[in-house]
């Protein structure tokens, strides 16, 4: 009997007692029974967004290190570190075995030395960003893990099939950065969401957590010295991180129906893990495990081992940064930011720029915005036909956060991700962008520039960047202005094959040759955040090996040393010249700029459940949003779009809408002549 075959015999077994009396505790799924750390099996619950909302407990985090633990024990390998985080990102344990390998490097193996390739970083970090990125791209509709997210970054969709485009995700690593303005930090509290100290993770061995069918959490470990990600998915690994990772999540188990495995995108099933060969042994209770478990202390801005192991944030309270309400968007259901005090962190605002958007007009747009996700099929969520469910943000000119709101049980992820959007599509299309690069190229980094502190790295200037752009597009894109560019248009134009997909052709402008390209290499985007990120690291005594000097040495070099006090605390991954952009910039779809006229005042950016969806919710949310308010603002005018835009006999896309995609009618094509 397969280890799956008993749990489902065990849980059919559970709710039969229930049915005939037994005491059950909806809720409870997950604890430990007695003192052995063996998980009770959880009761079967379908969630479709509207489950009551769960939380580990400090004992239940226990069981799930412990399970680690006994694994890695079990199966012979190396000693493991171990981190826990719950839905919004707060690290509840972290924990190195001893004799744990303290680093890992950043590599796909393919000979890339631009980027973070070659990267040491300590396998603290690397472990809560893989617990942290299967926490965030899971929900009650679907469970994802660090093996899907490798799948739907890279440059092909599906990894290694050649002449197939990007990964729909192509460019979500380099979100929920430690140096971003919105994602928060442990020194202000656990509400969410909770930074990744290495942004997104796609190396395989981060599982997500569940409780009676909701989302609570996700584990990460890290212990085979290679922080990487899977180039090829036409095999099926064996990956002794991800089969400890799995032993850890037993009892904690996502959905079966809600696995990646059960969801397509484009005809191709997405992975959920390749390596669940668990080997059945004893759990020891906790306690006796914490003899050979060291805390690590190196990190204290994610885990404070002092606090001993933590419950996690419940979910929709004040305390995890996010509840749901009524009273904003006119009786429609939505979820927002808060502060620790339930105070909203971005009620709707009026921008402080002449002209810009008034806070009813923002409102308006963030209304409109969830009500065409209300009403269209989401595409990576069970079951088939449900709801889209994405994250809003609204910004004006300047970047300026004017309004942000969340249909319920959206993607923790898709917050960040959005006002990394809805910024892009503003920032991209603005007279200012070309000026304000060029000017950051220029700005001091201690004994040098920013521009020769990249060119140290090996990478390129921003004004190489721009030149590439306009020499490409035949001086049709000069980042004046000229082109109001979504998101999909910019993450044209950031691929490294041009057009995407067809391998061999030349990359385009804001990327790398693939030559020097990777999931670690990307281009613009990368570069954009190189130095903050790097200031972030250095504390921790990250190590360049391609430089052969740690990135303390560098910044020594640079500007007298690692930053420390508030400086080792950044609230911006650009410098600033580049104020518009602090959380960096995304390159999948989900965005375009808002117009007054012939004049650009903001944008919106949507990133939920599904490419396709989150440009038709930033798109048609906006167009209807300017019919509600009169026509006082809209999309851009359609001289001005980047669809208008030919490079090399291929026009570039404005925005992709999906055919048919409502739940209440049979409209084919609801943004045609929009």
């Amino acid at each position: 009997m397969t280890a799956k075959t008993a749990m489902r015999r065990a849980a059919m077994g559970f709710m039969l007692w229930c049915l005939l009396g037994g005491s059950c505790q909806g809720g409870s799924g997950g604890g430990s029974k007695g003192g052995s750390g063996v998980p009770n099996v959880q009761t079967t619950q379908v969630c479709d967004g509207g489950c009551s909302q769960e939380n580990l407990s400090a004992d239940q985090v226990k069981v799930v290190i412990s399970q680690a633990v006994a694994q890695v024990v079990a199966i012979g390998a190396p000693p493991a570190t171990i981190a826990v985080v719950d839905h919004v990102g707060n690290v509840l344990a972290l924990y190195q075995m001893s004799g744990a390998a303290p680093r890992t490097t950043i590599t796909t193996l393919r000979g890339v030395t631009t980027g973070l390739e070659g990267f040491e970083v300590p396998s603290t970090l690397a472990a809560i960003s893989k617990a942290g990125t299967a926490a965030y791209l899971s929900t009650q509709g679907n469970a994802f893990t660090t093996r899907t997210a490798s799948q739907i970054v890279q440059q092909n969709f599906n990894p290694n099939e050649t002449d197939q485009p990007g990964g729909p995700l192509f460019g979500v690593q380099f979100s929920q950065l430690p140096c971003g303005d919105l994602v928060g930090r442990l020194d202000r509290g656990p509400t969410g969401p909770q930074r990744m100290p290495l942004g997104f993770s796609a190396d395989p061995g981060g599982i997500p957590l569940y409780i009676n069918g909701v989302p609570v959490g996700g584990v990460g470990v890290e212990f085979n010295g290679l922080y990487t990600a899977d180039p090829d998915i036409s095999d099926v690994d064996t990956n002794p991180e991800e089969r400890v990772a799995v032993a850890a999540s037993r009892g904690f188990d996502a959905p079966e129906d809600r696995r990646a495995d059960r969801i397509a995108v484009a005809g191709r099933l997405l992975r959920f893990a390749d390596d669940e060969k668990v080997v059945s042994t004893s759990i020891p209770a906790f306690s006796a495990l914490a003899e050979s478990l060291v805390p690590d202390l190196a990190p204290p801005r994610f885990f404070n081992a002092s606090r001993g192991v933590l419950a996690g944030t419940p979910f929709l309270t004040p305390s995890s940064g996010i509840v749901r309400t009524t009273s904003l968007l006119d009786g429609l259901e939505a979820e927002i930011l808060v502060n620790s005090g339930g105070d909203p962190r971005y009620p709707p605002a009026s921008s402080a720029l002449p002209n810009g958007p008034s806070a009813e007009e923002a409102r308006v747009i963030l209304r409109e915005a969830l009500r065409v996700a209300a009403r269209s099929r989401a595409q990576i969520r069970r079951p088939a036909g449900s709801a889209a469910r994405v994250s809003v943000f609204v910004v004006d000119a300047a970047g300026a956060i004017l309004g942000a709101a969340r249909s319920p049980d959206a993607p923790p992820f898709g917050i960040d991700v959005a006002l990394q959007k809805a910024r892009t599509a503003a920032y991209f299309s603005s007279s200012s962008a070309a000026n304000d690069l060029r000017a950051a190229d220029a700005t001091p980094v201690g004994i040098t520039t920013q521009a020769g502190a990249l060119a140290l790295l090996g990478e390129p200037s921003f004004d190489q960047y721009i030149q590439a752009a306009i020499t490409f597009t035949s001086g049709q894109v000069t980042l004046n202005g000229d082109r109001a560019l979504s998101n999909r248009a910019v993450g044209n134009l950031a691929r490294p094959f041009f057009p995407d997909g067809i391998n061999g052709r030349p990359n385009g402008p804001f990327s790398r040759p693939f030559s020097q390209w990777s999931p670690f290499s990307t281009g613009l985007q990368l570069d954009l955040v190189f130095l903050g990120l790097g200031a972030f690291l250095c504390p921790y005594d990250t190590y360049v090996q391609r430089l052969g000097a740690s990135i303390e040495t560098l910044f020594t070099r640079l500007a007298g040393g690692c930053p420390t006090g508030p400086a080792a605390q950044p609230t911006s991954c650009t410098t600033p010249s580049l104020s518009e952009i602090p959380n960096g910039v995304q390159i999948f779809a989900g965005s375009v700029p808002i117009y007054r006229g012939q004049t650009l005042i903001g944008g919106v950016g949507v990133s939920g459940d599904g490419i396709d969806q989150d440009d038709m919710v930033a798109f048609l949310g906006l167009h209807n949003a300017g019919l509600a308010l009169g026509g006082t603002l809209g999309n851009a005018p359609s001289n001005l779009r980047a669809d208008k835009v030919s490079v090399q006999g291929t026009q570039l896309r404005y925005v992709n809408c999906p055919v048919a995609p409502f739940r209440d009618s049979n409209e084919q094509s609801p943004c045609d002549g929009k």
